[in-house]
């Protein structure tokens, strides 16, 4: 109709030739502005995907959310060796474990410490959370390798109507600490939480008092602190010579985190002296589950002679029998390995759940029966040595 009309109509065709124009133009910058958001968009998406955060430092609390930059700084990472020489805390010799410090700071009388950093250092596939917490000791609480810190949380148990009582926590750093100033300790811990069936929640009244306390700190925050205690799992420095054998589930990795930074990270004359393997075993469910990992690789990378490194992820792998792989299926499959080297002197540590030990055992009684050898008679011997270290909990 519209035709029709500006046919016979000059001035409306001239009107027809306008609204088509106007009408062109409009529907141009129309999918200019189309075109441009999307871009627009898909900018924005790209750009938050660059800036996304790797899985290790996932802030999970407000603690962490303020101080995950300057937790991620504090810990570092292993490879890095210092190059001061570090002397100030040893014995004379190195090895002499006759002054080593005990219970220099009793549950009457605790030291007041301060929280440094916390940081979460497992992934969100991981079946926990697990922080590495550096605390400042201001060098009034010097340790050894091995021993372990007491933290007293606040607060009154409901069960008992008293103050809570001493928590203990394996270090997981030398007596240098991470900052090689002697004035700080770390400890490796894992929240404890009770997922409640029935309400479908963590149920917040069965949560461990004092791991929680710890992972919820924030940096400046005081902790009572009492220890060190513990001879156990000291490093038998006085054989260098000797293997040392490393079996950890979960945060039983903290003395070792110690071990391994004083041979293979500090100048001290342990490290300098050691002669013998590092054997590592971690076991753990899943990869994001794994603790201190890209340290270790570090260390076997610039050290493949003298460190060695084998995980078991029971959620990931398969054992020899197609069932999941725990770690003592991980000593069996070296045990030929592992009974050569406790043979030659080797000292071989056990830390983490006490869950881990009847299979660990039984694995090695395997190994022991398929070499004709008497398990009984083998283990006394190696007790007898003191070359067996059990600490689990």
């Amino acid at each position: 109709r519209i035709r029709g009309l500006a046919s016979s109509n000059p001035a409306m065709t001239r009107l027809a030739t306008q609204l088509s124009a106007t009408l062109n133009v409009v529907l141009a910058l129309a999918f200019v502005a189309l075109v441009l958001n999307v871009k627009t968009q898909q900018s924005v998406v790209g750009s938050s995907m660059v800036r996304t955060p790797t899985h290790k430092i996932i802030p999970v609390t407000p603690s962490m959310r303020i101080n995950a930059r300057a937790a991620s700084q504090s810990r570092n990472l292993i490879a890095p060796q210092s190059t001061a020489r570090l002397d100030f805390l040893e014995a004379k010799p190195y090895y002499d474990q006759s002054g080593i410090p005990v219970n220099t700071h009793k549950n009457k009388a605790p030291l007041t410490a301060k929280v440094v950093s916390v940081e979460r250092i497992v992934g969100p596939k991981a079946t926990g959370e697990t922080c590495n917490i550096v605390i400042d000791h201001e060098g009034k609480m010097p340790y050894w390798e091995g021993q372990s810190a007491g933290v007293i949380p606040p607060g009154i148990d409901p069960k008992r109507n008293k103050p809570y009582g001493v928590r203990l926590y394996s270090i997981a750093s030398t007596r240098y600490g991470d900052k090689f100033d002697g004035k700080t300790m770390t400890l490796c811990v894992r929240r404890a939480t009770y997922w409640d069936p029935e309400l479908g929640r963590e149920d917040p009244a069965k949560k461990g008092v004092c791991s929680n306390y710890l992972c919820d700190a924030k940096p400046g925050q005081e902790l009572a602190l009492t220890g060190p205690s513990g001879k156990v799992m000291l490093m038998p420095e006085q054989t260098p010579e000797a293997p040392i054998i490393m079996l950890a589930t979960g945060t039983g990795i903290a003395p070792y985190r110690g071990f391994l930074r004083r041979l293979f990270v500090e100048n001290t004359e342990a490290g300098e002296k050691f002669k013998g393997l590092a054997w590592l075993f971690l076991g753990v469910a899943n990869s994001d589950a794994l603790l201190y990992d890209d340290d270790w690789k570090a260390i076997q990378e610039k050290y493949p002679d003298k460190f060695r490194y084998d995980v078991a992820l029971s959620r990931e792998q398969k054992n020899k029998k197609g069932g999941k792989m725990y770690i003592q299926d991980k000593v069996e499959e070296y045990g030929k390995e592992v009974f050569e080297l406790m043979n030659l002197g080797a000292h071989i540590y056990f830390c983490g759940l006490k869950g881990m030990m009847p299979g660990v055992l039984g694995a090695m009684e395997n190994v022991a029966k398929s070499q004709g050898q008497s398990w009984e008679e083998t283990l006394e011997k190696w007790k007898k040595n003191k070359q067996w270290h059990v600490e689990v909990y």
